[in-house]
């Protein structure tokens, strides 16, 4: 059964740590027998085509750690997954207005209500979170960087988690698209 997938790495070339060449983490990927692997920018998303391949992600994991050294936590989700939660997203219209200002955290697991509640109680300056058992939207109208916000999410969230900005993620889906079933 063929099914386009989406792969989100946590922590891949982010301050010098984890580095990982997108050529030679496509050919990894098309070594596990994926195809039409794509990627999009240098942080580890990419997208293809699954034939119906067990156990992937754990397949996936295991050549990053042989090959590169590391293995990062992997989001791994069809589609169709993907686009309900860019679906969700209660800030597409600011998104949509700059994709910097708008983050997506991609959840492994629900995340705890307390836990949120009390991270969305350090917003500032028009910042905001909302949830959903998938992901926690941040609207960032001043930027990611500089915000407090999103420093102590991190910490306070305890599930595992990886964000794209709500360009990127919007950027992904379009690639996703592009691979024929």
């Amino acid at each position: 059964m063929n099914e386009v997938k989406v792969l989100l790495l946590r922590g891949v070339n982010v301050a010098g740590a984890n580095r990982l060449s997108m050529p030679e983490f496509r050919q990894m990927l098309s070594e596990q027998g994926v195809l039409q692997v794509q990627t999009h920018i240098q942080s580890g998303n990419a997208v293809f085509l699954d034939p119906g391949i067990a156990d992937l992600e754990a397949k996936i994991s295991t050549a990053m750690k042989e090959r590169f050294g590391f293995a990062p936590k992997l989001f791994l989700m069809p589609l169709a997954t993907f686009e309900a939660v860019l679906a969700a997203n209660p800030y597409k219209a600011q998104g949509t207005a700059d994709g910097t200002k708008v983050h997506i955290f991609f959840l492994a697991a629900p995340a705890a209500a307390a836990e949120v509640a009390a991270a969305a109680a350090l917003a500032t300056g028009g910042e905001a979170l909302k949830q959903t058992d998938a992901a926690i939207y941040m609207l960032a109208p001043n930027g990611i960087g500089r915000s407090v916000l999103a420093d102590k999410l991190e910490r306070l969230v305890k599930v595992d988690k990886t964000s794209r900005n709500h360009g990127s993620a919007m950027s992904i889906s379009a690639l996703a698209r592009t691979i024929a079933v």
